[in-house]
């Protein structure tokens, strides 16, 4: 991998150079110098599940309405941000809080969330047993998750200005 940017040399054999970062390694922030690459990457999958999640989140409603609910009762996801009672938020984060603190536990014992050798959660039993359909599988993710973070901040620019991006609005 050839790239003009100072980089660390771990990224070299991380999964996700490819086409879309012309097959380079994309760093214009040079964060790489600062940021082990180890976190960068947990981060980035992270985010880019969230990101997912976010994305359903944005569209499900303005395509399938709302629940019969008193207190959130729009399709426009900022709005329903607002709407929510504050006593939803904080179970939400509790929530939130227990998730983090079984995957913590997880990972102490050895298990994965960022596809190793033995992934914590893997209810559908996907996660292959071949290392080259792991990397393939690895691939995709990182792949979505890029994807649907560039979504999801389409989605919120668009909101706040309108026709700032080419995203449909689903309404």
């Amino acid at each position: 991998v050839q790239s003009s940017l100072n980089y660390a040399a771990e990224l070299d054999s991380m999964t996700g150079v490819s086409a879309e970062t012309g097959n380079k390694v994309f760093d214009p922030l040079g964060l790489s110098d600062y940021v082990p690459t180890d976190w960068a990457r947990r981060a980035e999958l992270s985010n880019g599940r969230s990101a997912m999640l976010a994305t359903v989140g944005w569209v499900f409603p303005k395509v399938y309405g709302t629940f019969a609910s008193q207190d959130v009762t729009t399709t426009d996801p900022i709005d329903a941000i607002l709407q929510a009672d504050p006593q939803w938020w904080a179970q939400f984060i509790l929530l939130c809080g227990a998730f983090e603190s079984w995957k913590y536990n997880q990972e102490m014992d050895g298990k994965s969330f960022l596809g190793g050798e033995s992934p914590a959660v893997d209810y559908l039993k996907l996660w292959p047993e071949d290392p080259v359909k792991q990397e393939e599988m690895k691939l995709k993710e990182l792949k979505n998750g890029r994807l649907a973070m560039i979504g999801i901040a389409g989605f919120v620019a668009n909101h706040f200005l309108p026709g700032a991006c080419p995203v449909p609005d689903i309404a």
